[in-house]
């Protein structure tokens, strides 16, 4: 069972370490940097093989393979800006940047300023108002939501209203599904920006939910709308708007009117809108096309099924100079790989054929017909960037150095920007060209170097079946194998997240090292459930959750356990959201295994949580009225043993308070003490400098208790 992967220090000088981390330096790391440095606000430009970077009050603007410094860089000053804009006190972020124009926001407008060749130091603005949200810019206009309505902004009139609906349940231009299906916002403009295509939903059947607001003299009533598993949900829909006629058409979707609508795309040539649409169960989608001045449906392109769920998170994405091809992910053969359709539904080919993830579609490069993607690699802890050429179906890695890489494709897909790290690079930019070259732009520090940070190991084990399953230790920096640690276990184990990667610090938080540094072991693992591994990986826990989750992490415990220099006797949980489910599950549920828990914003009941995610791991609770029983540390309250803290953000709109409040309450029923600790004003987690006092609250809970 002990099969050791890595065994990684990530500086090169013990010595050089004298400096102690702090719980704040820890959890304020970013700010104080103790976080990687890196080449500022780094971006393609959108219409040339040239990028940009900031350094102090420029813009450098540099062939895609010059190094940051060279000579031949252009540049966009802060000063030459000011001289046509004297308002502006800093050097703003842009947008994007072309050959000859910057993007930028300032005081309430969207500046498209001319930098270069005609027009030079000339600029326009579009204004919208200060109370805006979900802003989305095409060049020309400015799609925005107030409250549940959505506007438009263009340089005549900055408030253009596109739906004007009093009944405050009908909301537009935002995202809808509580963020599922890879639904990250409402609102997506035609290619030429003609039309906007928007999400639109009815949450008149949803529940109202009632958040304290303690800010207001005597407290008052922030009412949400959250849908419960087994519960009525929301309807959601399209709607197009024609720009040039100011007419908004709505798809046809029809009955029934709860189901979900997502992966919203234009066609090449504006006439049809492409959406996935999926039943409630989450087990049955269909690929549908619509006619984007009708709203009527044209057809079915093609639809799948699965006895447990489905994730159709990833939009189609046209193969560049052809209208009637794209390519769609799909996890059908157990692994997301990349599949080849034409518009008329016809399965052209089957481009990858993985035993691991492809995670994204990132560009094209037309030169070599090859579609350029991202992916875990059979390592799933790393990412990479590939191409694949679409008619010889020959994969390329184009990403070489292990750990986890970000790419982005230039606009011709000729080159990558890549920024990277691992266990012993802290990050890299380099820019890479699909033929096999590299330009490393910029390598950080090390950032900890003065610091005790401690050993970190990558580990694999195994789970009962046979799975691998990856995992973490930091050890002290002064680890004594012949002393007796104490341990901290620190889990998420849901869907969504995958926590133990081969990137800098090995995707750990800064505060881990300092409790490692106070003589703990800190402890994770990737049980099966969590993200980048494959549908079966992901899917054992359908209408189950928390069983096989737990039975993978006690293979953790016993392999830590294994260890002389562990201390079995003095072993501890931690986790938040997810992470929170898992600590009340793993202290109920394998009493006496952790002689304390601390659990933020859990899930109690999968009842009281969501419809979207809920349903999709553990059906209603009409269907699966066992399986809610069964997971739901409320079962198992009266075993519990040791010390448990639960925390919970007194306005959480994910995980409502309700949940841990009823834990509470049975506690008190069954004579069980526990301890509480709430977070006024806080939603789903705390952040900021309350991160300081939660994190200070968490780790002298763990350490005062685990003896």
């Amino acid at each position: 069972m002990k099969k050791l992967l890595f065994l990684l220090f990530i500086t090169s000088s013990a010595l050089a370490q004298d400096k102690d981390l702090t719980i704040e330096s820890s959890v304020m790391g970013y700010y104080q940097g103790l976080y990687p440095k890196s080449l500022k606000w780094t971006q393609w430009l959108t219409d040339v093989d040239k990028y940009a970077h900031v350094k102090g009050d420029t813009y450098f603007i540099l062939p895609a393979t010059a190094l940051p410094d060279a000579r031949v860089a252009e540049q966009i000053t802060l000063e030459s800006i000011q001289q046509h804009m004297p308002d502006l006190e800093r050097l703003p972020y842009a947008r994007s940047i072309s050959s000859t124009q910057i993007v930028f926001d300032h005081n309430g407008s969207k500046i498209t300023y001319t930098y270069k060749g005609d027009g030079n130091g000339k600029y326009s603005a579009i204004h919208y108002p200060v109370n805006a949200a979900n802003s989305d810019f095409n060049g020309k206009a400015i799609a925005y939501t107030i409250d549940n309505n959505l506007y438009l902004a263009h340089e005549k009139d900055s408030m253009l209203a596109i739906t004007a609906n009093n009944d405050k349940n009908i909301v537009s231009g935002q995202a809808i599904h509580r963020f599922e299906f890879g639904i990250s916002k409402g609102t997506f403009w035609s290619p030429t920006g003609n039309s906007l295509a928007f999400y639109q939903k009815d949450e008149t059947n949803v529940a109202d939910y009632p958040l304290l607001d303690i800010t207001t003299r005597t407290g008052s009533l922030k009412s949400i709308k959250y849908p419960m598993a087994g519960e009525a949900s929301e309807h959601g829909r399209v709607g197009i708007y024609n720009v040039t006629n100011n007419k908004t058409t709505y798809l046809q979707t029809g009955e029934p009117l709860e189901h979900y609508v997502s992966n919203v795309t234009w066609s090449p040539d504006e006439k049809t809108i492409f959406i996935v649409e999926m039943n409630r169960g989450q087990d049955h989608f269909w690929f549908n096309q619509y006619d984007a001045t009708t709203g009527k449906k044209i057809k079915t392109l093609f639809e799948e099924k699965h006895t447990t769920f489905l994730q159709p998170v990833y939009e189609p994405y046209f193969i560049p100079g052809k209208n009637d091809q794209f390519v769609w992910l799909s996890e059908r053969n157990g692994y997301f790989n990349i599949y080849l359709y034409s518009t008329e539904g016809v399965l052209v080919s089957q481009l990858t054929d993985f035993k691991w993830e492809v995670t994204g579609i990132k560009g094209f490069n037309n030169k070599s017909n090859s579609l350029i993607f991202e992916g875990t690699s059979e390592d799933g802890r790393e990412l990479h960037a590939y191409s694949v050429d679409i008619n010889s179906k020959k994969v390329t890695q184009l990403t070489k150095a292990k750990g986890v890489h970000h790419a982005k494709t230039n606009s011709n897909g000729k080159y990558l920007l890549d920024s990277y790290s691992n266990l012993t690079t802290p990050k890299q930019i380099d820019v890479i060209t699909t033929d096999g070259g590299l330009t490393n732009l910029f390598t950080a520090p090390n950032p900890l170097a003065e610091h005790k940070t401690g050993q970190i190991e990558l580990v694999e084990l195994k789970a009962k079946d046979g799975t691998p399953l990856y995992g973490r230790m930091i050890k002290p920096s002064n680890f004594d194998k012949n002393k007796k640690y104490p341990v901290l276990v620190y889990v998420y184990g849901g869907p969504g997240i995958q926590l133990i990667t081969n990137s800098w610090n090995a995707g750990a938080s800064l505060w881990m090292n300092w409790l490692a540094e106070q003589d703990y072991i800190v402890f994770t693992i990737d049980n099966r459930g969590t993200s980048n591994r494959g549908r079966k990986f992901k899917e054992v826990i359908h209408r189950q959750c928390g069983t096989i989750e737990i039975e993978d992490q006690l293979v953790g415990v016993e392999y830590l356990k294994s260890f002389s220099f562990v201390d079995s006797d003095r072993m501890a949980v931690h986790g938040w959201s997810y992470g929170g489910f898992m600590t009340t599950s793993l202290m109920t549920r394998t009493p006496g295994t952790f002689t304390t828990g601390v659990a933020g914003g859990p899930v109690i009941d999968w009842k009281w949580y969501e419809v979207m995610y809920g349903e999709r791991y553990m059906d209603t609770p009409q269907e699966n009225p066992e399986g809610y029983k069964t997971s739901s540390p409320l079962t198992y309250v009266k075993d519990l043993e040791g010390k448990l803290l639960l925390i919970h953000g007194t306005v959480d709109d994910v995980v409502v308070m309700q949940h841990n409040l009823a834990f509470v309450q049975k506690c008190v029923e069954e004579g069980v003490q526990i301890d509480f600790f709430p977070y006024p004003m806080h939603p789903h987690n705390v952040s900021g400098k309350d991160r300081v006092h939660l994190m200070t609250k968490v780790l002298n809970y763990i350490i005062e208790n685990n003896k």
